[in-house]
């Protein structure tokens, strides 16, 4: 029986052009006077110019400054044991690697997050987790999710296309990610959260009201992502965002010579999945025709021997996890697929 919970989603929400300049408004409202700051390593200086700027703005004495570069379990645990004890919340800002550090930096602390992502490659910036590297391997670490998060959409809008580009891959998963679970649920009995499905799956279909890489677009897919997080949070699970498809792109990390963005890979298994759960398949590659998906991967194809293999292995990436793959042996499909479907033809290379 499924037992209610008491879930912790995001207090502040800021979605917005020019919200980074308001960083330290957002600050002061909620009475943090000494805050921690972790940022990407290498951001573009006149973003961290604006941060440093938005901060004294606002008289907001920053105790501690660290450039991420890394994002191993180790490295995080140090910055928290010198974290100074007077902190009153910890700022993420930029990619990735930074606000998963500041994620559980905040986590270990017991201190509000401010997540501020400077692109939107992926839905990890308001996650219950945090991806962090573990002797080498990546792990989904327990964390919680951001107190406060500040999206400024010109600056996302301003990011590499590739990037956004990832985001969207990893949205539309949550396609896939719904149908396996639902799957699951057939076959082993294994619940579902119909509230948290239903949040992710809305989630998509927001954004493939208006599939445009500008403005509104940006916006539609910042709140999305966030969306699908607070999800993941509702019901304790994964399972509202992540399937098989990121059981392959799991196994490709650990197997490729070159593993790419996460969306990316993420994003061509979906549509690859969708093709063995016979739904989406079309909604997912217009989706992909529509903001330029497709032509961003053909040009730098993947390996079909790498994908192959690491559909092969996909189902080991997490016991007790049912998903398509689960469910029969669907190499000579997904060979098959590689070769003759028109857009995933073009994404391969021998």
């Amino acid at each position: 029986m499924l037992k209610p919970t008491q879930i912790s989603i995001p207090t502040l929400v800021r979605v917005k052009g020019g919200a980074l300049d308001r960083l330290g408004v957002y600050l002061r409202r909620n009475e943090h006077a000494k805050v921690a700051v972790l940022i990407s390593a290498g951001l573009n200086a006149s973003l961290s110019q604006r941060v440093v700027r938005s901060l004294q703005e606002q008289s907001i004495e920053t105790a501690a400054w660290t450039e991420v570069a890394a994002n191993d379990l180790e490295s995080a645990a140090g910055l928290f044991a010198d974290l100074p004890s007077d902190v009153t919340a910890i700022v993420g800002v930029g990619g990735g690697k930074a606000l998963d550090v500041a994620k559980y930096v905040g986590f270990l602390a017991r201190r509000p997050y401010f997540a501020v992502p400077t692109s939107l490659s992926n839905d990890g910036f308001c996650s219950p987790q945090s991806s962090l590297t573990v002797r080498g391997k990546r792990r989904s670490l327990p964390s919680a999710l951001p107190f406060a998060v500040v999206i400024d959409t010109a600056v996302c809008l301003a990011a590499p296309k590739i990037l956004t580009l990832s985001g969207v891959g990893d949205l539309v998963a949550k396609f896939t990610a719904i149908a396996d679970w639902k799957l699951s649920f057939h076959v082993t009995g294994e619940l579902v959260n119909d509230f948290a499905a239903l949040l992710s799956d809305g989630s998509v279909h927001a954004f493939l009201s208006h599939p445009a890489l500008d403005v509104e677009g940006t916006r539609l897919l910042a709140t999305s992502l966030m969306l699908n997080g607070v999800a993941m949070e509702l019901c304790g699970s994964s399972r509202p965002a992540s399937g098989s498809e990121h059981l392959i792109s799991h196994a490709l990390d650990m197997t490729s010579d070159r593993p790419r963005l996460h969306g990316l890979q993420v994003g061509v298994a979906s549509y690859l999945v969708s093709r063995l759960q016979r739904e989406n398949s079309d909604r997912i590659a217009r989706l992909f025709d529509a903001v330029g998906f497709w032509d961003a991967v053909a040009a730098d194809p993947f390996s079909r021997k790498e994908w192959l293999e690491a559909v092969r292995i996909a189902p080991s990436m997490k016991s007790d996890f049912y998903t398509v793959l689960s469910s029969r042996d669907v190499l000579p499909e997904v060979e098959q697929m590689l070769s003759q479907d028109a857009e995933l033809a073009r994404c391969f290379r021998d």
